[in-house]
């Protein structure tokens, strides 16, 4: 049978490039105080994009879309949901915009876990929400020939309700302990969770959102201000590599963690790393706005786009952008390459 015992130290993760990847995030979750030195309104605008990116990203990845523009208005409530896939994206932010407010006064247990689960389907009129699954599941994966392969065997339904509790439990001693670095804990938790597959559908979804919950309540923040799971989403293929890897073994406790330990761990460095960048700036060093859009390209390798200029950037304007790019142009610091839509700029390597 499936045990949760989190409070004994896994002696494949205690490892120099694990370590190295928790002393990294400590070393950022420390300067976070001073991250939040940046003017007020480039936090507020990096939040507000942040969600909007979180939003999209997550819901991409389980084949769930809208275009651009709905996206913006449905996370900002400008507009209702007008069909399936909309009505899942509202809810997913019903569930993000709870966790963002109130994560210091939610505690993780399998209420509420249903809960969260039953507001993610808040716009669906169906009884799926806030239930564990009612049949059996298996995750396949299917090949460029179309061919079915069984990925993995999830517990059954039966079992669902029970390995719940006992995995918020496990987690809850363990945090409470202080033995063992939080960061370790929540990602094997999210695995763990991802393997019981409780639900008949949102289990990715859901996966999500409780990483962010879990990582405010000990303090890692980045999730705000840079979507992890636009990261994720990005990084999709590996992603599902790591997770079938640490999932050999799991019902018989003899799986490794360390695929999607390091995997998870990788993500949440990367993040803070685009935090720093995005906000030191402004910080420490006190750069204009066109002066940091010029920061931007001695810093990224390869073109970049107007489009992602605002996303990095979101408290600077269109028409400044514009501006900057116009006076860097005819500077000769960067040049334009594509046309129309594909248009980008990228560095003047002969300066």
């Amino acid at each position: 049978m499936k045990e949760f015992n989190y409070r004994e130290i896994d002696s494949d993760l205690m490892i120099p490039e694990i370590m190295n990847l928790v002393s990294r995030i400590h070393e950022y979750k420390g300067k976070q105080e001073l991250f939040m030195k940046a003017k007020l309104d480039i936090l507020e605008a990096m939040l507000e994009v942040a969600k909007i990116q979180s939003t999209g990203a997550s819901n991409r990845i389980e084949g769930i879309f809208t275009s651009d523009a709905r996206l913006v208005e449905l996370v900002s409530k400008k507009a209702k949901p007008l069909n399936r896939d909309e009505e899942e994206i509202a809810g997913y932010r019903e569930v993000l915009n709870t966790i963002h407010e109130n994560y210091n006064n939610i505690t993780l247990k399998s209420s509420v876990i249903l809960q969260l689960h039953r507001d993610l389907y808040s716009f669906h009129p169906s009884s799926k929400g806030g239930r564990y699954k009612n049949q059996d599941s298996i995750i396949e994966e299917i090949d460029e020939n179309g061919t079915r392969r069984i990925r993995f065997k999830p517990l059954s339904a039966y079992e669902t309700p029970e390995a719940v509790e006992k995995l918020c439990d496990a987690y809850h001693e363990a945090i409470n302990e202080c033995k063992i670095d939080p960061l370790i804990l929540i990602s094997k938790f999210v695995l763990d969770f991802l393997l019981i597959h409780p639900f008949n559908d949102g289990n990715g979804r859901m996966s999500r959102l409780i990483t962010l919950l879990l990582l405010y309540q000990q303090d890692y923040i980045v999730g705000k201000y840079i979507s992890l799971e636009m990261l994720i989403e990005s990084t999709k293929e590996s992603y599902y590599e790591t997770l079938k890897a640490s999932s050999q073994g799991w019902h018989e406790n003899k799986n490794s963690y360390l695929p999607f330990v390091k995997y998870y761990l990788s993500i949440l460095l990367k993040a803070y790393k685009e935090f720093s960048e995005r906000v030191e700036v402004v910080a420490i060093d006190k750069m204009s706005k066109s002066e940091r859009i010029k920061d931007l390209f001695d810093k990224k390798i390869g073109k970049i786009s107007k489009r992602e200029i605002a996303d990095i950037y979101p408290d600077i304007s269109v028409t400044t952008i514009e501006k900057a790019l116009a006076d860097l142009l005819k500077d000769g610091y960067i040049k334009k390459v594509g046309s129309g839509r594909a248009t980008a700029y990228i560095k003047n390597e002969k300066l």
